[in-house]
């Protein structure tokens, strides 16, 4: 599988989109708060509008999972794609070509390359720190020297092992230290798309060595399968420059194992991660349709007793602790009824602010007859916000919980 015009500008392209995206994503708003981020004094994640407290933190497990699997399967179909592609250490390797050039020139030009690079190390640094502390206040701080010892020893550490990483290591990065591209060996299997050298053509070869000199990582692929390849297809363009002399084409494309004639979806590994991929899923849609946007738990306040006045009102006070997950400030207004006498709740109104975890005491009096307030039974404490019915919640409960 080739293409006439090589795979390098697709490349280049899927590259840039991804830089876009990973450094942008931080700046995009979501009814005013980012799209991605966790927020660490909250310990809140903001994900696309809604708010996953860590009582909900089973959601990014059943994600992280479903994620996971997703790449097994996909790598046991599509191989190194990914590190061929998308992954951000290809992505900034590539742009960033000059500095092997540079380092080839002498002692001078390699000091001016790391001098280049670090600048643009401590950015990428950033973009990380982003999706942890919103960019405007980043900057904010920045601007007034006000980063804090947190975030400024964050922000030094991450730049400094992004440049060390980035100036020294580069692409031996895949073959030493990435643990996906160890994983991979023993994901592959006869059918893993790969970059590999036609067998029935080999003798067409020419020689010419221009997929050797080409290959990033120094490799032959004539000599099959290598675990440093990271699937970039340098080596295809090429040998498809080459070929055209000949007017043939390429002897080297991706190929699903030993041949090209296309991978089976239908064989055990696949099937299996496939299988678990899709249960993932299943369950992480699930509990996100499931998730409330409000959440209300009720219990006795231990600090003051219920008791009953002279004035015969029974009065009870009760804890409600209230999770804002709707994405947006609510107003909730508090009712209490099921009991035969008359009933008031105080406060009756509560603002819960986007994201909130709110701890809040109620007291609720009751006034009726002797016999009432004596044996008033259960009743129901409801939360209501007229412009958001989803979040209306209710809970039963003793009247006299500790009587």
């Amino acid at each position: 599988m080739t293409m006439s015009k090589g795979f390098q500008p697709w490349r280049r392209f899927a590259g840039l989109l991804h830089a876009v995206v990973a450094l942008g994503l931080p700046f995009l708003r979501i009814s005013g708060e980012s799209a991605l981020r966790f927020d660490v004094p909250t310990l809140t994640l903001r994900f696309f509008g809604a708010a996953i407290a860590m009582d909900e933190f089973f959601l990014v497990l059943v994600a992280v999972l479903f994620l996971t699997f997703l790449f097994v399967t996909l790598t046991i179909i599509l191989g190194r794609i990914w590190c061929g592609w998308l992954c951000p250490q290809t992505v900034i390797v590539d742009a960033t070509r000059f500095v092997d050039r540079m380092v080839s020139r002498g002692p001078l030009q390699r000091v001016l390359a790391a001098a280049i690079i670090a600048p643009i190390s401590f950015v990428l640094a950033a973009g990380v720190l982003w999706y942890f502390v919103p960019p405007e206040e980043f900057f904010l701080r920045l601007r007034t020297g006000s980063l804090g010892h947190v975030i400024g020893l964050s922000w030094s550490i991450l730049g400094l092992i992004t440049f060390l990483n980035f100036a020294f290591l580069r692409r031996t990065f895949c073959s030493t230290v990435c643990p996906y591209a160890k994983m991979q060996g023993a994901l592959f299997d006869d059918n893993t798309l790969v970059i590999a050298e036609d067998p029935a053509r080999r003798d067409e070869c020419m020689h010419c060595e221009a997929c050797v000199k080409t290959c990033p990582v120094g490799i032959d692929i004539r000599k099959g399968l290598n675990a440093a390849c990271i699937n970039c297809a340098e080596c295809i363009d090429a040998c498809v420059r080459q070929m055209a002399r000949r007017q043939r084409p390429s002897l080297i494309g991706y190929r699903f194992g030993s041949s090209d004639a296309g991978a089976s979806l239908l064989r055990r590994p696949v099937l299996i991660s496939g299988t678990v991929t899709a249960l993932f899923l299943v369950l992480l849609v699930m509990l996100s349709f499931s998730r409330l946007p409000m959440d209300m738990d009720v219990t006795s306040d231990p600090a003051i007793p219920p008791r009953l006045t002279s004035e015969g009102r029974l009065i009870n006070a009760f804890i409600l602790s209230f999770t804002n997950r709707s994405g947006k400030e609510q107003e909730i207004a508090l009712s209490a009824a099921g009991a035969e006498g008359a009933l008031t709740i105080d406060p009756s109104r509560v603002r819960l602010e986007k994201g909130a975890h709110e701890r809040l005491r109620v007291v609720i009096t009751m006034t009726g007859s002797k016999e009432q307030t004596k044996h008033p039974g259960t009743i129901e404490i409801k939360a209501s916000s007229p412009g958001s019915p989803d979040l209306d919640q209710t809970r039963r409960l003793n009247m006299l919980p500790s009587w």
